[in-house]
């Protein structure tokens, strides 16, 4: 069975419309990243996932069951199956509790009396490879990296399904990306969990994701295989994102396409197609509407689509 299950996703504030109708799916122990520019409303569609951003419209399943439209007492039982890790890795954790007490908090909000929380903090310590003394420790005694590995311990503590990472590893030194994008990897496997990532860094997307979704205004504009979509984006977004994603061969050949401008505002919509206006392949007809057109597991919206 599916394990997530997003369709037609639709989030507006006042007279903002953020997420304009997204879908996508996740299999048990898949993951799929999201990936686009500031304000294409990546963020937001985790945020929706989890409860923690209104839908006003579509439906968002979860192993079979709506969830989308559940108050927070219903949603309650969910959250050990649906984990969250936030961006920012120490402001998100009290400053007033040690690192045990906050990957074990998970436990308390649950009401979970039967377990010894002093073993399950040294499990999860363990777990994401941090010394078991660092339980006496607090947010601020913590770098970067060690940081996200608590948020990562905190989010596997009730054994969840899925996890929604928003940004792992934002703000880390590319060696410190890689050993938690490895861990990442591992306790999936080991685990059997399915994750959704957001990011901006398409080097993280190559090494974690099976499948990607390009997102645009609010939009998915491409969908696919990790593989297929680096090995031949169609539409003219998402080759933009990918021309400028910094190359790790020196002696790469490298075709720069610039992105035009900045992403118009969502107050104020471009007709037609929306990319339409910084798009370097765009034609005449590309005033109408592309329609979402998913065949044998590859989406686009385009009117042009680059072979």
């Amino acid at each position: 069975m599916t394990l997530l299950e997003v369709n037609n996703l639709q989030t507006s504030y006042g007279a903002v419309n953020v997420l304009a109708g997204v879908s996508f799916s996740v299999e048990p122990g898949e993951t799929y990243a999201l990936v686009g520019e500031s304000g294409s409303g990546k963020t937001t569609v985790i945020r929706a996932i989890a409860g923690l951003a209104p839908a006003q419209e579509g439906s968002v399943k979860f192993d079979g069951q709506e969830i989308r439209g559940l108050s927070e007492r219903a949603m309650r039982p969910l959250r050990k199956d649906i984990a969250m890790m936030f961006q920012d890795p120490v402001g998100s954790l009290s400053p007033r509790l040690t690192i045990g007490s906050l990957i074990t908090e998970p436990y308390r909000i649950q009401g979970m009396k039967d377990r010894d929380l002093g073993a399950e903090a040294k499990r999860l310590l363990e777990m994401v490879n941090l010394p078991v003394h660092f339980a006496d420790r607090y947010p601020y005694q913590l770098s970067g990296g060690q940081a996200r590995r608590v948020g990562v311990a905190r989010a596997l503590a009730l054994e969840p399904k899925l996890i929604l990472a928003d940004e792992p590893t934002a703000g880390l030194d590319v060696s410190v990306q890689g050993e938690l994008l490895n861990l990442m990897n591992d306790l999936r496997e080991k685990l059997g969990l399915a994750m959704v990532i957001i990011t901006h860094n398409l080097n993280v997307v190559r090494h974690v994701a099976d499948r990607m979704g390009i997102m645009y205004l609010g939009r998915l504009v491409e969908e696919g295989t990790t593989e297929a979509i680096f090995s031949e984006p169609r539409n003219p977004y998402t080759r933009c994102l990918l021309s400028a994603n910094p190359e790790p061969d020196p002696d790469a050949r490298l075709d720069r396409i610039a992105l035009k401008g900045e992403p118009p505002s969502l107050l104020k919509r471009p007709e037609g197609c929306e990319f339409r206006e910084r798009c370097p392949f765009a034609k005449d007809f590309c005033i109408q509407t592309p329609s979402w057109d998913f065949t044998n597991n590859r989406g686009i919206r385009c009117l042009a689509p680059l072979s």
